[in-house]
């Protein structure tokens, strides 16, 4: 492979942002809510955003500083005033109205109006929230943290989560968040935004059981040309390579000719593409 290497410190910040946010895709976008001393309500949304922990409950954004001329944000210049906020979920239903949102009005244009929203009053936090956003986080801003004085610097605003609103619309029959409800959606570089419920895909972690690895695997396995990384991945997830016996009841229906490596990989491949773990195993161990 060929790799065009950076330091960061030798390019200009246009350049720089651009790589960091066209490769950490997709981000989270938090909708954020603030208020100002004089009562002045500002909507605005950040990718620059995470979940950190759950006890507390911390959740991190960062208006950072224009690059191209140093100055901050109304957001940022409001927590500073008024230490609460509003985290607002966007999903795909409202996608364009809050990118309207993220508009630079001037300082004392509610965006809520500018953008279509509605002012719904938060419960324990002076800001509103935004009625359609499907989560709403209503925070106190514990800390500020400013990683530099010049145009494109972080500044992380660190909040506690201290009451939650959630649409019971995009909850399932558990009572648990659906994603496929939520559609939420995420920000890559440029103008380009993803969708997640028209991408989701189940990965299983492996927390209740000790995978074997990639490096337990047969050679023939582990050096295959055919099978993939996540192939791989798969394989190796299994707390131990099954048995004859374990197989017997295992029905695949495609054919394949055990004398063949290559067709082998190319249907244990095909097997794992559609999560069919046991028969990729059925088939790579010839039974």
């Amino acid at each position: 492979m060929s790799y065009k290497e950076f330091d960061p410190k030798s390019i200009k910040t246009p350049e720089l942002h651009g790589i960091l946010l066209g490769a950490i895709a997709p981000r989270p976008i938090a909708f954020a809510s603030t208020i100002d001393k004089e009562g002045n309500v500002n909507l605005s949304p950040f990718s620059f955003f995470n979940v950190f922990g759950s006890n507390p409950p911390t959740l991190i954004f960062s208006p950072a500083r224009r690059g191209r001329d140093n100055t901050t944000k109304h957001s940022y210049e409001n927590v500073k005033e008024v230490a609460e906020v509003v985290i607002n979920i966007a999903n795909y239903p409202m996608v364009e109205q809050m990118s309207l949102a993220s508009t630079e009005y001037d300082k004392g244009v509610n965006e809520f109006v500018k953008a279509g929203f509605t002012e719904a009053k938060s419960t324990k936090v002076k800001p509103p929230r935004v009625a359609e956003s499907p989560v709403a986080f209503e925070c106190k801003v514990k800390q500020i943290i400013e990683t530099g004085e010049d145009g494109g610097a972080g500044n992380l605003i660190i909040c506690e989560v201290i009451h939650i609103h959630l649409n019971e619309a995009i909850l399932d029959e558990n009572g648990k968040i659906d994603p496929f409800k939520l559609d939420p959606i995420g920000r890559l570089g440029g103008n380009w935004y993803s969708r997640s419920k028209n991408a989701l895909f189940e990965v299983e972690k492996p927390l209740q059981k000790l995978g074997i690895g990639v490096d337990a695997l047969p050679e023939e396995i582990k050096n295959s040309d055919i099978l993939s990384g996540n192939d791989l991945g798969k394989l190796g997830n299994i707390e131990k390579i099954p048995v004859a016996s374990e197989l017997e009841s295992v029905m695949i229906s495609v054919k394949y000719d055990k004398n063949n490596a290559d067709d082998l990989h190319k249907i244990a491949h095909q097997l794992l593409e559609e999560n069919k773990v046991m028969e990729a195993w059925k088939v790579l161990l010839k039974y």
